[in-house]
């Protein structure tokens, strides 16, 4: 299975317990329901939302087993007795792996009840109808969950013919549970941390917020949420973190979509973290837009230890940013670079550097800026070779240059094919992307991976390969703070 999370990952790439609160609105259900949770994939994290679901799950009286595919062998025996067997589908790679496993559970178990939750789940409604689904959850799925467990439970007696009766989508303010890690494997079996270069330190995930109250054309969260985002109690993202660190966690990732969403709940968060536990640090996302709003908080986020922060610069051509809607511009990012690098904080930026509007010229041109703003430590090299994912319900599709480019859709892989209208385009694509994968075999570093699509870039406009340009403030790029797992949208 770990092989075929690798090669699917890559082919992703390619295209771009103690509650706090009362009990679950449904009540507990009558008669127990064993109920297999499966994850696949989420960026070598421990699911949130296998945890979270546990946690409401069992508060109904339901048997609930967890498996996580990205380090778990699925075995027979767990799925012999399910009644329902779930899977946890946050991003597009793990759609098509679950995809991949659903025959596996309907050969052991035909009659269990088949779900598929998460984000990704709405938006690929009929291809997973097609598998055998039953019941699809997005948005705030807790509460959904809970309702077939407990429907379920109380009508035993044939159903698994039952149609869905939970919504598809739900975005109704749910009381959150504290996350119920208990039958996931250890932290140590996911992705770490690296600091300095050699030191590794042992990461947890949380997430304080759901959402987001923008509208990114590119971006896989306005589907389903539509501009909307749902804050979680500081109370229950900070006892879900004590239950980290006392499992092992040094650092924890908060996977919200952008931190600043809600900034009047992100700094006292952080700042009630940082008093609890002083030695912990952590990172956050959040867009350029609300970085420059919120400029005076960047101090914030260094003094409360946070060691980076990621950022979807997306492009640095104008005119990209304005079909993306990113709400930012080249300047904009170039501003907070230097915020940034005043604050000594560290920006990984992350880029979708492959679209139908990139040109040779303008790949070359990101590549001279990033290096120019001393920013090629900074950048993952996946970065270097990511191509646009125009899936289902995009925005993007809203688009005349789109709707003129993409193919049928593929339900296979799950996203609206494309080609570039300038076939020496895509050959870069291909030969960055080569480069990137051959780099990960060999353990090469950042800049020499940087260099490679550096001279590539020149090779495919038939021009002499000049250096590298040095850093415009003329400082020395340090080794930065970074995940085994590298992130990518």
């Amino acid at each position: 299975m770990a092989e075929t999370i690798r090669l699917l990952d890559e082919l992703d790439v390619i295209e771009r317990g103690a509650a706090v609160g009362g009990a679950p609105g449904a009540g507990r259900a009558a008669h127990p329901v064993h109920v297999v949770l499966i994850g696949t994939y989420e960026l070598g994290r421990q699911p949130f939302g296998l945890a979270s679901a546990a946690a409401w799950l069992t508060e109904t009286g339901a048997a609930v087993t967890c498996v996580d595919l990205a380090v778990q062998e699925l075995g027979d025996e767990p799925l012999r007795s399910a009644d329902v067997v779930a899977f946890y589908v946050p991003m597009h790679t793990a759609t098509r792996i679950a995809a991949t496993a659903v025959e596996r559970v309907q050969a052991v178990n035909p009659t269990a009840h088949l779900c598929f939750f998460g984000l990704y789940a709405p938006v690929n409604e009929a291809f997973l109808r097609k598998l055998g689904a039953k019941t699809i959850l997005g948005g705030e799925f807790e509460e959904g969950l809970v309702a077939l467990v407990t429907r379920l439970a109380q009508q035993r007696d044939g159903y698994e013919q039952d149609a869905a009766r939970e919504p598809v989508i739900s975005l109704r303010r749910q009381q959150f549970r504290v996350p119920d890690r208990q039958g996931l494997p250890g932290l140590s079996e996911y992705a770490y941390l690296t600091v300095g270069g050699t030191q590794r330190r042992t990461v947890g995930y949380t997430e304080a917020s759901r959402g987001c109250k923008h509208l990114c054309r590119h971006c896989p969260i306005v589907p389903v949420y539509g501009g909307m985002f749902r804050v979680v109690p500081r109370e229950i993202v900070l006892e879900d973190i004590r239950r980290q660190v006392a499992a092992g966690a040094q650092h924890i990732t908060f996977g919200d979509p952008d931190f600043f969403n809600g900034i009047g709940h992100a700094i006292p968060l952080v700042e009630t973290l940082h008093r609890e536990f002083p030695a912990l640090t952590y990172d956050v996302t959040i867009k350029i837009e609300h970085l420059l709003q919120h400029r005076q908080h960047i101090a914030t986020l260094r003094d409360t230890g946070c060691l980076f922060v990621t950022s979807a610069v997306e492009a640095v051509d104008d005119a990209i940013l304005e079909a993306f809607d990113k709400r930012h511009t080249r300047d904009d990012f170039i501003r907070v670079v230097a915020l940034f690098r005043e604050a000594g904080l560290a920006l990984c930026p992350t880029f979708v550097t492959f679209t139908p509007w990139t040109t040779l010229e303008g790949y070359r041109d990101l590549l001279a800026l990033l290096a120019e703003l001393g920013l090629i430590e900074n950048l993952p090299p996946i970065q270097l070779a990511i191509r646009l994912l125009i899936p289902a319900g995009s925005r993007l599709l809203e688009l005349p240059d789109i709707q003129g480019l993409v193919q049928s859709f593929d339900e296979a892989a799950l996203y609206y094919p494309w080609a570039h209208p300038d076939p020496r385009v895509d050959r870069l694509h291909e030969d960055v992307l080569a480069a990137v994968l051959a780099a990960q075999s060999n353990k090469a570093s950042r800049r020499d991976v940087f260099a490679q699509a550096w001279s590539l870039a020149h090779r495919a406009l038939g021009v002499a390969v000049p250096p590298l340009p040095e850093p415009a403030d003329g400082r020395p790029q340090l080794p930065i703070p970074y995940l085994s797992e590298p992130w990518f949208c």
